[in-house]
């Protein structure tokens, strides 16, 4: 590349899909040169062809009953951030799952209005990077290309994951599939995956085919039971009931080990070998095998120069905790890759959570190239102060609710003026890790699911604020550490409406805790400064 046929970019998002469109949104507000590259001809591509069906499983819930924006966005899981609240996804669909086209037109929408600089049609080819930590140059099929010093790639998973099966070919994949039922009338039906798309496929199919087999080897996983709204949720479970009693359908616990057609135009011949029958194989006919095993990231844009390390069955790029590639320096990811540091225990794979992992990867890179620190406000170290501070933000965050366990909020010492100062929505590995490694006492503040044993909708609850560490409902906790090492933790009790307000039950635990450890911790000071005098 030469400087006169190259754009030159403080930063280059890769993708305009929701995480790409907010990070734009982030750096268009805080005056960055950056661009956009989208290979589709307009934002939310992705969306525009998934899900098949078209019925989006991220919730939006219009009524409330509370007026505070940053509340309702607990309650939306579709809405991007921004400081206007505007657009905002309610205003496109009152449906609770909405449509996906509705999805494609917010993300236009949420373009034009903040006048977020996208380069459409602009699919990229090869991403290069000619001098060992260098900047990234970025060609496009179109003929374009770009220059930067660090790389956002928000490309989501686009290729369909093809688990290592004999004969899989022969299978139809999910994203080509035809959804027209009528092709499938009286048909005996395969569909490999127990994922929301496998599911989704399932219950369309129901009226028209024969039968229909679900199967993988490992069992079925609802999000009910595990708080992670990617495994199976209710609005595509129709299909148990039609297993269980006695419709001819079934949910296989199996490893297909081949798939076969002997006759072009034939049935097809599946070997399955059972998990749960003594290592029984079976060899079942079908009429139609489908394949809906999930999505896996593209890595075949990158030269050997940048190519990111691979992880979980090669599937997406290994990330550190503040989501940069562990081998390639300067190359950031957004969306739902991120899901990698989390994997099906939170929400990093869906835009209510990846929104706000977006925004604390912006303060990240504000801090480290930029000079601007991680914004944060001073609190007296002083149990009443505190324990209103961490009340006021308990009733109100919506990323620490969506992001339950995975984002804390810090209160760290400051050892110049003895105060505290609070830094919302980092990453808790990357705390710990990084940002305060060295720092000698600060506390960290998560809202948490407790555990779980047998039936999740006839739990024994212990409404005894000392015994709040029992709650199991998503609840706040506040560890406090010191040296590096956790010293004690809180946990305030589990509340029905999410509300943690009760002078007797949440206010007063909480400030009898902070009192002791604020006291311990100013003692502790103390003597770490007689030492050193």
């Amino acid at each position: 590349m030469t400087r006169r046929d190259v754009t030159e970019k403080d930063y280059l998002v890769l993708g305009a899909g929701p995480a790409g469109l907010q990070m734009a949104y982030f750096l268009a507000r805080s005056g960055h040169s950056y661009a956009v590259l989208e290979a589709g001809d307009g934002p939310g591509t992705f969306f525009a062809t998934y899900p098949r069906h078209r019925q989006l499983i991220s919730i939006n819930k219009v009524h409330t009953g509370y007026d505070d924006p940053e509340t309702r966005l607990r309650f939306d899981w579709n809405s991007l951030l921004g400081d206007d609240g505007e657009p905002r996804f309610a205003d496109y669909s009152t449906d609770y799952f909405p449509h996906a086209d509705v999805l494609v037109a917010y993300l236009a929408d949420y373009a034009r209005r903040h006048r977020l600089e996208i380069h459409t049609g602009q699919r990229v080819v090869r991403v290069t990077r000619p001098i060992f930590q260098g900047p990234f140059e970025v060609e496009t099929a179109a003929g374009a290309r770009y220059r930067t010093a660090r790389l956002l790639v928000a490309t989501g998973l686009t290729q369909e994951y093809a688990p290592p099966i004999p004969g899989l070919e022969l299978a139809e994949s999910y994203g080509t599939m035809s959804t027209d039922r009528q092709g499938f009338i009286g048909q005996r039906v395969l569909i490999l995956g127990k994922g929301n798309s496998a599911f989704e496929t399932a219950d369309h199919l129901i009226p028209v085919a024969s039968f229909i087999h679900v199967a993988s080897p490992h069992p079925l996983r609802f999000a009910w039971q595990t708080h992670f709204v990617g495994h199976l949720r209710a609005v595509n479970n129709n299909f148990l009931d039609t297993y269980q009693l006695k419709s001819q359908n079934a949910v296989l616990d199996a490893s297909v080990e081949a798939i076969d057609r002997p006759t072009p135009g034939g049935p097809y011949r599946v070997l399955l070998r059972y998990a749960h029958a003594q290592g029984e194989r079976e060899e079942l006919e079908y009429d139609r095998v489908l394949r809906c095993t999930g999505f896996r990231f593209d890595d075949s844009i990158f030269d050997p120069s940048c190519r990111p390390t691979m992880t979980i069955d090669e599937r997406f790029p290994a990330q550190t905790s503040a989501w940069e590639s562990v081998n390639v320096p300067g190359m950031s990811f957004l969306g739902t890759v991120t899901q990698v540091r989390d994997f099906k225990k939170t929400t990093s794979g869906f835009i209510h959570g990846f929104r706000y992992n977006v925004r604390a990867l912006f303060r990240l890179l504000e801090e480290r190239h930029h000079g601007r620190p991680w914004p944060r406000r001073r609190v007296a170290a002083h149990p009443r102060a505190v324990t209103r501070a961490l009340l006021e933000r308990i009733n109100r965050t919506s990323a620490l609710w969506q992001q339950f366990g995975f984002l804390g909020d810090v209160f760290a010492h400051d050892p110049a003026t003895g105060a505290l100062e609070h830094f919302e929505e980092l990453p808790v590995a990357h705390v710990h890790e990084v940002a305060f490694r060295h720092h000698p006492d600060y506390f960290v503040l998560t809202l948490e699911f407790g555990h779980v044993e047998g039936n999740p909708f006839a739990i024994e609850r212990f409404p005894d604020p000392a015994q709040a560490d029992r709650s199991v409902f998503l609840h706040p906790v506040l560890r406090h550490f010191v040296g590096g090492r956790k010293v004690s933790e809180h946990h305030l009790l589990e509340n029905l409406l999410g509300e943690w307000k009760d002078p007797a039950l949440h206010e007063r635990p909480l400030r009898m805790y902070l009192e002791g450890e604020l006291t311990a911790a100013e003692r502790e000071a103390g003597e770490a400064a007689a030492v050193a005098r």
